[in-house]
């Protein structure tokens, strides 16, 4: 994994730090503000352009997934992320424990879900699946559950058809993210904490905010990787296809599938598409195999190998 770029301070100490590059930033969103709001702040602390992967409802807190600079292409990616979640149920009448076990069951696996009213997308049916669903507590008509689920599964219709299958009716009452893909509770930071980094990083020490960026192929860790020639990378970040020549070795992969492009040095270069299987794709010979749909080096980091199609030299016209 790569390190992400290291943050330059500009002017004297004291000059408010900005963030050049792509990274991310993990942040425990408090209840009240908006995700739009929190991910605006981190922008405006770090200087650059942000943006936030998985949306939480203001009174929702957790993991918020804020991506600085070009990461936002990493957005299609980070929002399928599977997702955990701790919820406060209240129920609307009382009921055994056992029986709150039961429909927690039930409630594993795939499942129909309808977007509730106040949601931003189209009240479609959609299906989505539930890999856990473990009842923590329960006190009175208080139920804490953890939930581990795809996304884009709306937990507060979860517990209304919850309530329902009970026969007594429930909402939500309390939710809190507490993973998103690869990133859980351990990687995140305050609004406070990269504030303090901030103003670390204005007098001068740079380290805690450093520390709290991550790369952005950590937010892809799942992804088979193509290891290619240094020579390749500046053309793959101009546009071109990559081809077998410029491939030093590779994981397994299926066509179309998305892959993970690194340097020799295991630098994060960006996101491909497979033309073809791996299993065609013989290192170091002709043909295309991987069609680049998301770049985050920028063109020049590495020495260019390539050459541009050169037209004829016109004939020179004779001296008279």
């Amino acid at each position: 994994m790569t390190t992400p770029q290291e943050t330059p301070i500009e002017g004297q100490t004291g000059t408010p730090p900005r963030w050049h590059g792509a990274g991310i930033i993990v942040i425990d969103k408090p209840r009240g503000p908006s995700s739009h709001q929190v991910a605006a702040w981190v922008g405006k602390m770090l200087g650059c352009q942000v943006g936030h992967a998985g949306t939480l409802d203001p009174q929702v807190s957790g993991i918020l997934l804020v991506m600085l600079g070009n990461a936002v292409r990493l957005a299609p990616l980070l929002l399928k992320h599977e997702k955990e979640y701790i919820c406060l149920m209240r129920l609307h009448k009382d009921v055994d424990r056992q029986r709150i076990d039961e429909v927690a069951a039930e409630f594993t696996g795939r499942i129909y879900q309808r977007p509730p009213r106040r949601s931003a997308v189209k009240r479609l049916l959609r299906i989505r699946a539930i890999q856990k669903l473990e009842i923590l507590d329960v006190a009175g008509r208080l139920v804490l559950f953890k939930v581990q689920c795809d996304a884009g599964t709306y937990i507060r219709s979860l517990c209304h058809h919850m309530g329902l299958a009970l026969g007594v009716g429930a909402h939500m009452q309390e939710l809190r993210r507490t993973r998103s893909g690869v990133f859980d509770e351990h990687t995140m930071h305050t609004l406070h904490e990269i504030q303090d980094a901030c103003c670390a990083a204005a007098a001068g020490n740079r380290a805690a905010l450093n520390a709290m960026v991550v790369s952005v192929d950590a937010a892809v860790p799942d992804l088979p990787t193509v290891v290619v020639r240094d020579t390749a990378v500046d053309a793959l970040c101009h546009g071109a296809v990559l081809a077998g020549v410029g491939v030093l070795s590779c994981d397994e992969f299926k066509k179309d599938q998305i892959v993970a492009v690194l340097s020799q040095k295991r630098e994060f270069v960006g996101l491909g598409k497979a033309l073809a299987g791996s299993a065609t794709l013989k290192p170091g010979k002709t043909g295309l195999f991987i069609a680049m749909t998301t770049v985050f080096l920028a063109p020049g980091t590495y020495p260019r190998g390539w050459k541009k199609a050169c037209a004829p030299e016109k004939p020179k016209k004779p001296i008279p």
